[in-house]
């Protein structure tokens, strides 16, 4: 079974698309159709079905799918190893944040880290904690920043915690709203809340908190950008967490509502995979976003990594 070939299918899957996987790779789509149909003669197996969107993986292709990711990220590490035994390090760091953490740390913690190590090349995508756990498990990213869910299987991740923070309710600037002074006052309010891939929500917790009934939720959004955009309307109020209050995206556009309920607390954590070797370029990366959470005043003493 060629190393190749496991990388033709890997990307292949992950773009849903040979044309776009061939490009990714340097291959052209009747080569790399060639390599994946080589794999399924090897295996007898169908590993890819095509459809008018591209094509999607068989069973077969999904199991194959997670074992050649592993491999490809034993490779990678194998790879770091010999480039620091010559004095570098060279390496992809993947990292899966949450929309709070993007706007809070990873910034900064890129801005900082990126200086040390020009050649490491630094990976970010936004996801919802569902999702950075299933990419955690699959070896797709090294690291995940968000609140480490309270079900986690016992050994299975380490969580170190980087900040807490408070979730305040916030009105667009000069609202109706933003005269309100209690969670009663906003019952009746359009709510937009950050999808978080659970059955509650930043909103129904809140109101739980107060043992007041939760409103329906008048929109869903997948980032903090968008729920910004849509309170900055005067028509929506939402929760944010305190800091971004300061921050330039939400300057002049947002205001804070005076209620006399205090806000929802909620914790940023750093997630690896506990079965994972982690290589110097995370454990740096990691350290930056403890740097960047002492900006907002919250210091948590770092883990002394293992070599």
């Amino acid at each position: 079974m060629k190393l190749n070939a496991l990388q033709a299918l890997v990307a292949a899957i992950e773009d849903g698309s040979l044309r776009r996987a061939g490009k990714r790779l340097g291959y052209s789509q009747p080569a790399l159709t060639k390599m994946i149909k080589d794999l399924e003669l090897e295996l007898t197996a169908p590993l890819l079905v095509r459809n008018t969107r591209g094509v999607v993986p068989t069973i077969q292709g999904k199991l194959l799918f997670e074992h050649a990711r592993r491999v490809k990220q034993e490779i990678d590490n194998a790879t770091q190893k010999i480039a620091r035994l010559g004095g570098s390090i060279c390496c992809e760091v993947n990292i899966t944040s949450v929309p709070v953490a993007l706007m809070l740390l990873v910034p900064e913690a890129m801005r900082t880290f990126a200086p040390e190590f020009p050649e490491v090349h630094l990976r970010v995508n936004e996801e919802l904690y569902l999702e950075q756990l299933q990419q955690l498990r699959s070896g797709a990213v090294d690291i995940a920043v968000g609140g480490a869910p309270p079900n986690l299987a016992q050994g299975e991740f380490h969580v170190e915690e980087l900040m807490s923070t408070t979730m305040i309710v916030v009105a667009g600037k000069g609202s109706r709203h933003a005269r309100s002074r209690s969670l009663h006052d906003l019952a009746n309010a359009k709510w937009v809340d950050i999808n978080t891939a659970t059955d509650s929500g930043y909103t129904k917790d809140f109101f739980k908190r107060w043992d007041i009934p939760a409103p329906p939720i008048g929109a869903v959004v997948n980032s903090t950008l968008a729920l910004l955009a849509l309170i900055a309307t005067g028509d929506y109020v939402g929760l944010v967490p305190e800091q971004i209050m300061h921050h330039a995206l939400a300057s002049g556009q947002i205001e804070s509502v005076p209620i006399k309920e205090t806000g929802l607390p909620i914790r940023i954590d750093a997630i690896v995979r506990a079965s994972n070797h982690v290589t110097p370029a995370v454990r740096h990366f990691i350290a930056q976003l403890h740097r960047a959470a002492k900006r907002y005043g919250y210091c948590q003493q770092p883990r002394a990594w293992a070599a």
